[in-house]
């Protein structure tokens, strides 16, 4: 199997105003927000274009359920598919179907603490 996970996809957050949070991070920070967020354009060790996302979300989105917390991390992954057959061998709790998209295909795991995690086999070409 290729390497289980290569970065940080994404960080995602529960916010009473997702609008008003985008708004702070971009005026005080200088995040170049839009309606999902900010999106961080960085190169792999091979110089490769990726990118990690961080996302407010309203805080009554049941996105991040079974999970109590208000906090999503998201991983990118080589190869989803491998990955959940080999995690659900090792016994690590699979939420839902594996979801594919013209960006990548994600799937969810809950970890030893019930946190829901996002794996991203992400193709970063798509959002160019």
């Amino acid at each position: 199997m290729k390497k289980r996970v290569t970065g940080i996809g994404g960080l995602f957050f529960k916010s009473k105003d997702p609008k008003a949070s985008k708004d702070w991070y971009k005026k005080h920070l200088d995040f170049n927000t839009d309606d999902y967020g900010c999106t961080f354009w960085w190169k792999d060790k091979n110089g490769n274009d990726c990118s990690t996302q961080w996302s407010p979300f309203k805080d009554d989105t049941t996105y991040f359920e079974p999970s109590k917390k208000d906090f999503m991390f998201n991983y990118r992954v080589e190869d989803l598919e491998t990955l959940i057959k080999t995690l659900r061998e090792e016994g690590v709790t699979i939420v839902g179907d594996i979801q594919t998209y013209e960006y990548g295909k994600f799937a969810w795991i809950l970890d030893n603490e019930n946190n829901k995690i996002e794996l991203w086999e992400p193709i970063d070409a798509a959002f160019k």
